[in-house]
């Protein structure tokens, strides 16, 4: 018998249907012998209608009362699927997080997880009812509502395995796993059977949409094991966990991708001592993230200096670098918001030499100019044109045989 933590998202409870398949899939995990707490998100699409109500009201609406309200989706979905999980044969009760005592900071609409009371939740567990947990919510100490921003519901329920010490949290989805790479781009893109904390955070990182950054980070801190598998068919999704102990790693364990990236350049600015300083200081109290960083010094006593942000941010970061061009007298500013990045993660890079000079001769076969290279211990990421992406991650998909049979480190 295991206890076990599952969460199903928007999509998963998107109808009374899928409701109620989700509770036939949990009632089978019962009759297996099995104690199992649910966590749910908002039905599919609800918090963004909720949003819209929110802003049509007001243009600034009041962000403790925007946490009210988008609080509201997840009490529909978890009280439809406890009736659900009870008109199925097993007794189950809905809880929202002040009910569960899920203890938050105030940062409302990005609200960190500080303490939870499974006092309740391990009661219903004993007696055998099926606790229904509202995902992607809180309250602080002064009992306001508070929302846990992207990925909330996993990292509700990564953070409620970690206060049942729970055998496993399983995050429930539209996908049956995390793969090598986008199926979409890459026919022969395989199911990864396991994978570890360090690489997962990686992957979802550098654009990997299975799983937030965020909840990966949690599950690695308290040794929570994740599993990511489908919520419509069987089968064992893919585990994350902690490093394998095997002799061979495997060098690559799958390459991410992110479409939503633009890069700036100043040119011909003075090489002194704070330069960088003065170039990013302003974009990052915008505040703008700064992702890869490149600068290059000409003999002329001069750099050239590169870096990427998010899409969406460019047109604002480029307005707030035309003054700081002036004011050193650089010679050009210029940017390109049709790039992309494109990386390989491996644990197993640790313990091989060539890994680049693999990915660059990959690359250079398919005549992809590299813009920009960042590298980490397990990690290595390239800026290419925006119109050779789906090449990039196909031609290095093939370079490091991630398609030629299941990848397991089993």
């Amino acid at each position: 018998m295991a206890t076990l933590v599952q969460k199903y998202g928007g999509t998963s409870v998107g109808s009374v249907e899928r409701i109620q398949a989700v509770a036939a899939r949990v009632c089978g995990y019962i009759d297996q012998g099995h104690r199992v707490v649910v966590v749910v998100s908002a039905m599919s699409g609800e918090t963004n209608r909720l949003v819209g109500l929110g802003r049509g009201v007001s243009a600034q609406p009041v962000p403790r009362e925007m946490d009210v309200l988008q609080a509201a989706g997840e009490q529909v979905s978890i009280a439809l699927t406890a009736m659900a999980i009870k008109a199925a044969g097993h007794e189950s009760r809905s809880y929202l997080a002040d009910q569960v005592a899920i203890r938050t900071d105030s940062s409302f609409g990005k609200a960190r997880i500080s303490h939870i009371d499974v006092e309740r939740l391990n009661a219903d567990l004993d007696q055998g009812v099926v606790p229904v947990v509202a995902g992607f919510q809180g309250v602080d100490v002064d009992g306001n509502v508070t929302t846990l921003g992207r990925g909330g519901s996993d990292t509700t329920a990564v953070a409620i395995a970690a206060a049942l010490s729970a055998d496993e949290c399983q995050i429930c989805t539209d996908v049956d796993g995390v793969y090598t790479a986008d199926p979409r781009i890459v026919d022969d893109a395989q199911r990864l059977e396991r994978i570890t904390f360090e690489e997962m955070l990686e992957l979802a990182s550098l654009g990997s949409k299975v799983l937030h950054p965020r909840s990966v980070e949690f599950a690695g801190k308290y040794q929570v094991p994740l599993r990511v598998m489908s919520s419509f068919e069987e089968g064992p999704g893919t585990l994350i966990t902690t490093e394998s102990k095997r002799m061979e790693q495997p060098i690559v364990a799958g390459i991410a991708y992110s479409r939503d990236e633009a890069k700036l350049t100043m040119s011909g600015v003075p090489d002194v001592p704070g330069v960088a300083s003065r170039i990013l200081g302003p974009v990052g109290r915008a505040p703008i993230e700064v992702d890869m960083i490149v600068q290059n010094t000409g003999a002329d006593g001069t750099t050239d200096f590169t870096f990427t942000v998010k899409r969406d941010d460019y047109d604002h970061a480029l307005d707030l670098l035309g003054p700081v061009q002036r004011e050193l007298g650089a010679r050009e500013l210029s940017g390109d918001n049709k790039i992309a990045k494109v990386s390989v993660v491996g644990v197993g890079m640790r313990s091989h030499a060539g890994v680049a000079s693999q990915m660059f001769d990959a690359l250079a076969a398919e005549n992809i100019n590299i813009l920009m290279i960042s590298t980490s211990e397990i990690k290595i990421s390239v800026v290419v044109a925006e119109r050779y992406l789906e090449l990039a991650v196909r031609c290095m998909h093939e370079a490091f045989g991630l398609g030629a049979e299941v990848v397991s480190e089993e």
